[in-house]
């Protein structure tokens, strides 16, 4: 028992049996497998940690790399070097009319030109305040606009008030390293309906924005006789202020002089500063008439509710003179400017040697129109060819210089960006309520333009790719600098990188590749080869851009990015990016939609891009094939035609069941109503909608027709042919309308504040389109040629009559006509692409 108990006490003998050894070796083992187990949930766990903190930083890293992109610009060398818009490099454009936005002015091409510009306002009026500065549809003028404009060396412009006209002419002479002279000749006289000559205030001004100095020189008390100054574009100059006289060689009409001398603090401000220094204490007293109180410039105060509830404005304030001279109609007088480099003029440039020179002029802008359009050998009146000419002359005057940056942004940024500060040399739809670029109307302009002046649409379109970012997207509407800014609605500033607009520069593309000689040794246009070998980077990058932002759910189809998506709001949510707004789209926007128009816009670009690269020597079979599957008929039939509209049509989720109602808003019993918010209209969806094609006929169903992408002989143009000709649908006597008169949402106003839009009015620009196909497909053997040239000749006469009465009656060319009565509406004057009339009359297509 000792033993034992000392075996057990002291453990040295070996266990009683086997059996009892294995527990413990057991409890290592899994003690052990415990161990690794753990050790491996840790080492997954920290690999875990540093994966996810290697992702985390990559994704922040990725973020912040793809945020910035949409403000990077590309990186291939510009197509336009940066001093192409200098006195030096270009001279003879350095000085124009690029202010479209005011009634007149002139600038030159620099990022921060010294301004000129002219108000004016009718003294004694019934109304106390209608100074004129920037080009407002609420001033209600009888008309305005250029009658003669060569884009280069001078213009003619009559502006109608209520009771007299303006007619406001400038002549440019180059010489000097700062671009030269120029001179204006402002004529007021009375209508015949004025019960008396009014008297009226001109107020001319110069304003340097952010750089430059003015100087005033006064005579005779208060007359502002000149202004000196300098800037580092211009150097040393001269703004000389003449007197006013009734004729060319008549005596100084008796007048009231004003001047204003103050700082700007940016040029959006002018108009601004001026009201707020006008004063009644100045007193107009002819020798023979009596004596009036009238409103003259006098010192400018701020506002002090102003001073006190705003921030100060950062910007640097600079220089910004005014010359007020009140006379009586009818009178003329001349602003001239000399350049300090100017050395050798032969003579001043007023008086007889202006007109003399405006008459040459005149005579030379005359033959180059006869000669490029050809209206007279056409058979036009001399009435129909004035307007031809105020029309080219229009696009031309409106075109503007603008610098500074848009705001943009992507979905990879919280808050919008600045984008680099860049400069546009491009027309503008219109004066008064668009002026500024906007990317699918250049495309047109250019079409017009580039029959004129290869060049300016050669520099136009440069302007236009050096603003692409390094991703191929340009911001579709050029919102550049404060005075740009001033005129355009918050909810229209900010420019987003996934939205796209059609590439309508490849039409102005293909009109310059037109123009090549045939032969190789012809030497004209030289210019055009080496400006696309300099583009060529860029568009290449700009057409990718397209074919990977713009693709749509099946293979080779497209979609438009950017419709509105609050639903609840629109009728039909509008596909701004389209450039079509309104047109009915799938009611329900989603990914599965397919657009026939932008399939046929990518049809179109990708042959043109093919061309434009095999002109080069540069690889074009993959644009060849991409173009010879996009215009293939087969698969336009398979993507877009609709049997039961049999029609071409987009594809989307889609009701017609839609209806805009006034919602209801609860009002508890014995509550006052206006303490609740006012029932908007709101949409109403009576159906589900499912996928299908958009059962809407108008502009979008004929898109590939408008582009030639049909072959001739397609059985689909019967189709076309029959409902572009039915009253009932597509044909008036002014035009094709936008939309069926047989579709539900006709002439239906897409929301509470919205009227319909491309819902029913006619379009110039499409009409252009549709006048060109005819023009292809009646001058193309086929099936329906005759058919073809028959709606031809009768849609050609019915758009030329229709907006060349428009003009003769109201002053204006119109952003779009009435499909029921042919009236002008929208905003006026239009003269950016309903100025295509031009060459429907020419026949240039």
């Amino acid at each position: 028992m000792g033993r034992q108990r000392k075996r057990v006490v002291t453990g040295d003998a070996p266990p009683h049996s086997r059996r009892d050894e294995r527990p413990s070796a057991f409890n290592r083992k899994e003690k052990k497998k415990k161990t690794d187990i753990g050790k491996l949930f840790i080492n997954i766990s920290i690999g875990l940690c540093i994966f996810s903190l290697i992702w985390f930083f990559y994704a922040v890293y990725m973020r912040s790399s793809l945020s910035k992109r949409v403000v990077t610009l590309h990186p291939s060398p510009r197509v336009l070097d940066a001093n192409s818009t200098t006195a030096k490099v270009s001279p003879e454009r350095f000085w124009g009319s690029y202010r479209p936005q005011v009634y007149f002015g002139m600038k030159t091409r620099s990022p921060r030109s010294i301004v000129t510009g002219m108000m004016w306002m009718r003294q004694f009026s019934n109304s106390d305040m209608n100074l004129r500065h920037t080009c407002e549809q609420g001033d209600h003028l009888q008309g305005y606009g250029w009658l003669m404009h060569d884009g280069l060396t001078f213009g003619v412009q009559e502006i109608r008030d209520n009771d007299f006209t303006l007619t406001t002419e400038f002549v440019k002479r180059v010489g000097g390293d700062h671009g030269g002279d120029w001179t204006w000749r402002i004529t007021a006289k009375q209508h015949s309906s004025a019960s008396q000559p009014p008297v009226i205030s001109l107020m001319f001004y110069a304003a340097a924005d952010m750089q430059g100095s003015l100087h005033t020189h006064m005579e005779e008390k208060n007359r502002l006789a000149s202004i000196t100054g300098f800037s580092e574009e211009l150097g040393n100059f001269k703004i000389t202020f003449r007197k006013p006289v009734t004729g060319e060689l008549s005596n100084t009409k008796y007048a009231s002089y004003n001047y204003l001398q103050t700082l700007s603090p940016g040029l959006e401000k002018l108009t601004d500063i001026v009201k707020l220094s006008l004063n009644r204490r100045f007193v107009y007293s002819p020798p023979s008439g009596e004596k009036r109180h009238y409103i003259g410039v006098d010192t400018y105060k701020p506002p002090h509710h102003q001073s006190q509830q705003k921030a100060a404005d950062p910007r640097k304030e600079s220089d910004f003179v005014v010359h007020q001279v009140t006379v009586q109609t009818p009178f003329q007088i001349e602003i001239l400017f000399e350049s300090g480099s100017f050395y050798n003029r032969p003579n001043q440039l007023v008086g007889s040697v202006m007109t003399q020179e405006l008459e040459r002029r005149k005579a030379e802008f005359n033959a180059k129109f006869e000669k490029i359009f050809g209206l007279e050998s056409k058979g036009f009146s001399q009435t129909e060819i004035k307007f031809a000419k105020a029309a080219l002359s229009n696009m031309l005057g409106g075109m503007g210089y603008f610098y500074g940056e848009s705001v943009v942004q992507s979905v990879y940024n919280e808050y919008p960006l600045l984008y680099p500060e860049g400069a546009l040399f491009t027309a503008v739809p219109s004066r008064s309520f668009f002026p500024r670029g906007f990317l699918w109307d250049e495309g047109f302009h250019q079409l017009l333009l580039s029959k004129w002046d290869p060049q300016l649409t050669r520099e136009a379109i440069g302007h236009w790719f050096d603003l692409m970012n390094i991703e191929g997207w340009i911001p579709r509407e050029q919102i550049l600098g404060d005075e740009a800014r001033s005129k355009v609605p918050a909810e229209f500033i900010v420019q987003r990188n996934e939205n796209a607009n059609p590439p309508t520069l490849f039409l102005a593309l293909q009109e310059l590749i037109e123009q090549l000689p045939s032969k190789s040794s012809e030497a004209e246009p030289k210019p055009t080869l080496p400006f696309l070998r300099r583009l060529f980077p860029r568009l290449k990058t700009w057409f990718e851009w397209y074919n990977s932002t713009q693709t749509g759910p099946k293979p080779n189809s497209y979609r438009w990015r950017g419709r509105d998506k609050d639903t609840n709001l629109f009728l039909n949510p509008k596909t701004l990016t389209s450039g079509l707004d309104d047109y009915p789209r799938a009611s329900h926007p989603s990914a599965d939609e397919r657009h026939v128009d932008l399939h046929c816009w990518m049809a179109l670009s990708s042959g043109i891009m093919a061309r434009i690269a095999q002109l080069l020597g540069e690889p074009h079979q993959d644009y060849k094939l991409l173009h010879d599957v996009l215009k293939d008929n087969n698969l336009l039939n398979d993507l877009h035609w609709s049997e039961q509209l049999r029609a071409f049509s987009d594809y989307g989720n889609h009701t017609q069941n839609v209806s805009l109602q006034r919602e209801k808003v609860y009002v508890p019993p014995g509550q006052p109503r206006h303490q609740f918010p006012v029932a908007r209209l709101v949409r109403s969806v009576r159906r589900a909608p499912k996928l299908q094609y958009v059962s809407a006929l108008g502009y979008v169903s004929l898109f590939p027709f408008l582009l030639q992408i049909l072959q001739p002989d397609s059985p689909k143009l019967e189709h076309i042919f029959r409902d572009m000709r039915d009253p009932s649908k597509l044909w008036t006597p002014f035009g094709l309308r936008s939309l069926s008169k047989t579709d539900p949402l006709y002439m239906e106003r897409n929301t509470e504040h919205d009227p319909p839009y491309w819902r029913g009015p006619v379009w110039i620009n499409i009409n252009y389109l549709a006048v060109r196909a005819l023009y292809h497909y009646g001058n193309t053997e086929g099936p329906y040629q005759e058919k073809a040239a028959d709606l031809y000749k009768d849609l050609r006469t019915n758009i030329m009559n229709n907006v060349y009465t428009q003009y003769a009656e109201t002053g204006y060319i119109w952003e779009q006509y009435s499909d029921s009565t042919g009236r002008g509406q929208g905003s006026h004057p239009f003269t950016g692409w309903s100025s295509l009339t031009v060459l429907i009359m020419a026949e240039h297509y």
